[in-house]
């Protein structure tokens, strides 16, 4: 019997917008990702792996998933700080999510209900399953405003 795979569909960052955004990432075209200070966000951080997809997550007033990044590197020992339990990882931006998921939007589809981000909304980093991925980008489909003939 083949094991099941724990491996997740890919990742979500959190950050403010007014710290640093997405737009911010496109223009540096990679960042490298530190200042996660807690152990479960910690925990998760390190099992990011090159190639890995994360969703970007602006917090404060925006709340909402606004692009999609990829892990250009596994996670390394934060090298900005001296904290051996510091971890990071450099992205690059894929995409930008025109228009964003909202985190009300999450919250109203019952899909979502048990996932990190509705269950403990102050995590900053943390797994996204391929179902809830795909839910999400149906989400961002659903929407987008079509264009005029």
């Amino acid at each position: 019997m083949a094991k099941k795979s724990q491996n997740p569909g890919g990742w979500l960052f959190k950050e403010e917008p007014e710290t640093y955004n997405f737009a911010a990432l496109e223009k540096d075209g990679t960042t490298l990702w530190t200042g996660v200070k807690n152990a479960l966000a910690r925990k998760y951080l390190r099992l990011v792996k090159k190639g890995n997809r994360v969703l970007y997550y602006h917090t404060g007033k925006e709340r909402a998933i606004v692009g999609e990044m990829r892990a250009v590197m596994d996670a390394i020992r934060d090298p900005q700080v001296d904290d051996p339990h510091a971890v990071a990882v450099k992205v690059t931006p894929v995409r930008h999510w025109n228009p964003p998921v909202t985190l009300e939007q999450i919250k109203q589809d019952p899909f979502f209900a048990s996932w990190e981000l509705i269950r403990l909304p102050r995590l900053s980093v943390m797994p996204v399953s391929p179902e809830h991925w795909r839910r999400l980008e149906e989400l961002c489909q659903a929407n987008a405003i079509p264009d005029n003939p």
